[in-house]
């Protein structure tokens, strides 16, 4: 597990993610109208990394690490609060709040939540030099490794350590910070998802480029000003800063459907005043994802037929196809001598885009002049106030305010999944709850939030009322427990005024990372000893490892996990996985394992994965192979992966 991504951390460089797919990774390449940036992506793909001419602006000093970063696995693993998670409030909560870092919260997010979250909303540090931003990273980088990972040479590589290791609050460092981050959130949101990101004046610019250089400057939405006070401030100038600013940006198909002047449509006398368009049918699915579309296609008409492809199957299935034949959305080849075409596409008329962009387009406010009623920041303390009955957090921001915005991006999407990443006290998480309380249409909307366990300081008097208060109810005191509490307060207070049938719990989740002399154990571990060292797995604990690799295997941290009772040995099942974690497998359990295998129907696990250190690895997956091999012989002739991890 760890020891695996270690390694595969030592041989990531900084372009891998991003050559994958270039669109996704290397938004700046392309333009604001749509065209590629030669020159530009001839730079990005540089072997050298001139750090010395990297400064502020887009080229500001970090970037490349920034990447590296971004590209590098989490060696963190997740652990659940168990005795939280089962509450009966909590158990069947698909909620969830992390208690981590929010790199590393991410790039677990990555594994199961990729183009799944509709909105993103986060209130990042400021960087004004009095909220407490400097720099901070965990990894210990020598200027040799800086050196070979990002090629560079070794004044380069001193500068960037430099950057990492005196706690900096400089432009270059925010950035920095961010870049990673947002890099990682990009990839998490769906085509039609958006982000919004509250900032002020000090990094507003800032910001923007980045954003542009990060989801692509076509993909900007608006600068929304907030008006966060009224009351005027001492500030240099005499001009008090009253406004704060709210930067969003969608994915780049959703605003190539808002635009929609780059579809060709087309006119017939068949469809008069009906324009139209077409669009491939295949998929990027195989037959084993999708069965039901691998089919050969017979046109009514000619009795032409058109054999599937079983790599990219049809969109459409044996039975959906009727209805698209009956509303004349197949256009087959040889209907109209205008197009040339030699397969099957599907059909789509202008009115329903039009119909469709505009009901996606009700994501957007319709101004960037906010309406009075998304509130002020006395309105956020108001908000906490009501639930603590004292002012726990400094400057949090209204729910009303973030009600307007998560709304507005989910208006036609009300089982969607919401993130925050630097959820503070948790005021994203209360108005998801109160928007589902409230929404007519049954709301099922669904948080991710992550917040970092800060420790506060009672010597600090911004700090020390919340200290005080988790003190008193002898919780952990920590940044992220005020946000645990805020949630579970607020839950009870929205279900006494709605009385409203909804997701009210979470499942909460903590990020560590292993302690050295785990690491050590891991690091030293003989696999080909004669035993395996369970005090690993002690170290690590059972619901971590099987937590940590439900989510790495894309089953999100709401799996539904089967225990299953192998004569004695509890191995853990989840669709396509069978998970063997505990030492004491033995041979009358794989004796019951491949029973089951042979004589119930629906049980057919894939893929059997063992932690490496409970077990001699030679022994046990020996014992494995030979009856696989008898079980794949059979008349169910399976096909089963033994996966060894460390």
């Amino acid at each position: 597990m760890i020891k695996d991504i270690a390694r595969s951390n030592e041989n990531i460089s900084i372009n891998d993610t991003a050559i994958s797919i270039l669109k996704e990774h290397f938004s700046s390449c392309f333009k604001k109208d749509g065209s590629f940036d030669m020159e530009r992506f001839k730079e990005e793909l540089k072997d050298k990394v001139d750090v010395v001419h990297e400064g502020y602006e887009l080229k500001f000093l970090g970037k490349s690490y920034a990447k590296l970063l971004a590209s590098l696995d989490t060696t963190t693993v997740i652990t659940p609060n168990t005795d939280h998670n089962n509450l009966p409030e909590n158990k069947n909560s698909e909620n969830i709040y992390i208690s981590g870092d929010n790199l590393d919260g991410l790039k677990h997010l990555l594994k199961s939540y990729s183009k799944s979250v509709k909105c993103i909303y986060i209130d990042p540090p400021y960087n004004t030099g009095s909220d407490g931003f400097v720099y901070k990273d965990n990894f210990n980088f020598t200027v040799d490794e800086l050196q070979d990972k990002l090629s560079v040479d070794e004044t380069q590589a001193k500068r960037i350590l430099d950057l990492t290791k005196r706690n900096s609050a400089s432009h270059s460092a925010w950035l920095m910070f961010m870049y990673s981050r947002l890099q990682l959130a990009n990839d998490l949101l769906k085509d039609d998802g958006v982000i919004f990101i509250s900032i002020d004046d000090n990094e507003q610019a800032n910001l923007k480029l980045l954003c542009d250089d990060i989801f692509g400057e076509e993909c900007f939405v608006a600068t929304f000003p907030w008006r966060k006070r009224t009351a005027k401030s001492d500030v240099p100038f005499g001009v008090s800063q009253d406004y704060e600013s709210i930067i969003s940006y969608s994915k780049k198909d959703f605003i190539a459907s808002m635009k929609g002047g780059s579809r060709k449509y087309y006119e017939s006398d068949d469809f008069p005043n009906r324009p139209w368009r077409i669009h491939d049918m295949t998929t990027q699915r195989n037959a084993d994802e999708r069965p039901n579309s691998n089919f050969t296609i017979v046109d009514p008409k000619s009795g032409n037929e058109y054999p599937v492809n079983p790599n990219a199957v049809w969109r459409v299935t044996t039975e959906s196809i009727k209805g698209f034949e009956k509303e004349n959305r197949i256009v087959y080849p040889g209907d109209y001598d205008f197009l040339k075409i030699s397969k099957p596409v599907l059909r789509y008329f202008k009115e329903d885009d039009e119909k469709k962009t505009g009901e996606m387009f009700g994501f957007l406010p319709v101004s960037t002049n906010l309406p009075k009623e998304v509130g002020m920041s006395q309105d956020g303390t108001k908000d906490i106030a009501k639930l603590f009955d004292s002012k726990i957090f400094s400057f949090p921001k209204p729910v009303s305010l973030l009600k307007y915005l998560i709304e507005s991006a989910t208006n036609h999407d009300n089982n969607s999944l919401i993130v925050d990443f630097f959820s503070g006290s948790a005021s994203s998480a209360q108005a998801v709850l109160d928007i589902n309380a409230n929404d007519k249409a049954d709301g099922k909307r669904k948080f991710i939030s992550i917040q970092l366990p800060e420790v506060l300081n009672p010597k600090d008097l911004s700090q020390k009322t919340a200290f005080d208060f988790l003190t008193s109810i002898n919780r952990p005191t920590t940044l992220d427990y005020v946000g645990i509490e805020r949630i579970i307060r607020a839950s009870k207070k929205i279900k006494e005024e709605t009385n409203a049938v909804i997701d009210y719990g979470f499942k909460h989740f903590i990020l560590n990372e292993p302690n050295q002399n785990t690491l050590d154990k891991c690091e030293t571990f003989d696999k080909a000893g004669l035993l395996g060292d369970a005090t690993i797995l002690d170290d690590f604990g059972t619901e971590t490892v099987l937590t940590t690799w439900l989510n790495n295997d894309g089953y999100g941290l709401n799996a539904k996990v089967e225990a299953i009772n192998l004569k004695g040995y509890t191995a853990y099942y989840c669709k396509k996985h069978l998970y063997l974690i505990n030492s004491d497998f033995t041979q009358d359990a794989m004796v019951v394992l491949f029973e089951k295998y042979d004589t119930i129907a629906g049980f057919n696990p894939e893929n059997i994965v063992l932690f490496g250190y409970s077990f001699n690895e030679w022994s046990v997956t020996e014992m494995l192979e030979k009856n696989l091999k008898i079980l794949n012989d059979s008349e169910k002739n399976l096909k089963i992966n033994i996966d060894v991890r460390y």
